[in-house]
């Protein structure tokens, strides 16, 4: 990703597996640093279809912590 700082607006979504294959519902909009908590929020199985978007890149949530 980047854009890393810390105020840098980001989508936070996670990717999940929907009977249709898929789905995507995004939990958060707004700074990396707040969507950096809220996905520590998530619990395991959520975190493992998280995903950060900015406006020029996206990364796997656990990829960006170093997971």
């Amino acid at each position: 990703m980047r854009t890393t700082y810390e105020d840098a607006s980001v989508r936070l979504y996670h990717l999940g597996d929907g009977p249709e294959g898929g789905s995507i519902e995004t939990l958060f909009y707004g700074p990396l640093h707040r969507a950096l908590e809220i996905a520590a929020q998530q619990p395991e199985a959520i975190q493992d279809g998280l995903y950060l978007a900015t406006d020029n890149d996206v990364v796997a949530y656990h990829d960006l912590i170093g997971q």
